[in-house]
């Protein structure tokens, strides 16, 4: 089981504006989203991400390389797996709900929670609005393209998303979490993951294969 440390980001404002962000995600360690865990499934894009914390968000800047992108889901809670997709998937308790929030190229996310796969219910999309995020892309709908693309996407996600608990501070804390690329609908799809996960066929809503994420 892997695990990283997640270190604590000071800025001058409570929000930092992204590009702050984005420049302080820039100076942490880049871990890589590089497990290929399922056969038939051998594309490897390159994607690294970095994390960070505040009293108030979880931050997180994912750096992409891939041979095919898209992005056209443009309204909260549309299937952007099927884009070329990000996610993080949280486990902030011990009682078995997890969060995976999922954004394409160009920001748009899609929020649930639940137990597993099979009780999921979509947050609000009101919630998902409080989610700050900001991509090399831009937010205009994008069609497959073919050929070397580098993207990035900064996210700044406030604690007040977890709305099944009461996250008062994350310093000292540690929780179980996965990071994982993915698109369903690429010319090439592809499921990629952080920590390795154990199923027979691509499948992220498995919170027993979450690694470890230790917030100093």
């Amino acid at each position: 089981m892997k695990t990283l440390k997640a270190h604590k980001l000071i800025f001058s404002s409570d929000y930092p504006d992204l590009d702050s962000v984005s420049a302080a995600l820039d100076a942490l360690w880049k871990n890589n989203i590089d497990q290929l865990n399922w056969e038939g499934f051998d594309y490897k894009p390159i994607v690294r991400f970095s994390i960070g914390y505040t009293d108030h968000e979880i931050m997180l800047k994912y750096l992409i390389t891939e041979d095919y992108f898209k992005a056209e889901k443009t309204e909260s809670n549309q299937n952007v797996f099927e884009d070329s997709c990000v996610e993080f998937f949280i486990s902030p308790a011990d009682d078995g709900i997890y969060y995976n929030l999922e954004f394409n190229g160009i920001g748009t996310c899609l929020l649930g929670t639940g137990t597993s796969r099979k009780d999921r219910r979509k947050a609000d999309p009101e919630i998902i609005a409080g989610i700050r995020r900001k991509t090399s892309i831009g937010e205009k709908p994008v069609l497959e393209r073919k050929g070397k693309f580098e993207w990035t996407i900064t996210i700044a996600v406030p604690l007040s998303v977890f709305f099944h608990h009461k996250i008062k501070t994350l310093r000292g804390k540690t929780i179980r979490a996965n990071f994982y690329k993915c698109g369903d609908m690429l010319s090439i799809p592809h499921y990629l993951t952080w920590n390795p996960v154990g199923t027979p066929k691509p499948d992220f809503h498995r919170p027993e294969f979450f690694g470890i994420v230790r917030f100093e």
